[in-house]
């Protein structure tokens, strides 16, 4: 699990348009929240929480990207069918959740199924600010936003 002042490993992942996006090319402060799948309740809620408050990270030059182990495609018809402002990233082998320590074992149904621990965090130049794991939904993006604010 990555914590304050680590420096993460690259990571390379396409976009809802396919670009490439290289996390060494990120300039600047980012955040990246990882949630499970596109158009599940928890995961739209979280994800609507950031655009609901893109203006203000964006008047703070913060960048924002979801990731999950979702498709191009569904990120696309996801960012098109609520007009996200930011990127989605797919990880459909899920290196980069795995890279986070972000797989975690949860019963569903009685089944034992792999998930994505719902988090976040605030980067700086690959540098970890802020590492926010098991975080609620409807919260996260709020407390995501007052963290960069105190930074």
């Amino acid at each position: 699990m990555y914590k304050e002042n680590d420096k993460i490993n690259e990571f390379k992942l396409y976009d809802e348009y396919n670009n490439l996006i290289s996390s060494n090319a990120i300039k600047g402060i980012y955040v990246i929240y990882f949630y499970s799948k596109d158009n599940t309740s928890a995961c739209t809620c979280q994800t609507l929480g950031y655009k609901d408050l893109y203006n203000k990270f964006n008047e703070l030059n913060v960048k924002i990207y979801g990731i999950s182990k979702d498709s191009v495609n569904s990120h696309k018809k996801f960012k098109d069918k609520y007009e996200l402002p930011f990127s989605l990233l797919s990880d459909p082998n899920k290196d980069i959740i795995r890279d986070f320590d972000l797989i975690k074992k949860k019963k569903m149904y009685g089944k034992d199924v792999e998930g994505t621990l719902r988090s976040s965090f605030i980067i700086k130049d690959g540098i970890v600010l802020k590492a926010n794991y098991n975080v609620v939904a409807k919260e996260d993006a709020a407390n995501v936003l007052k963290q960069v604010e105190e930074l």
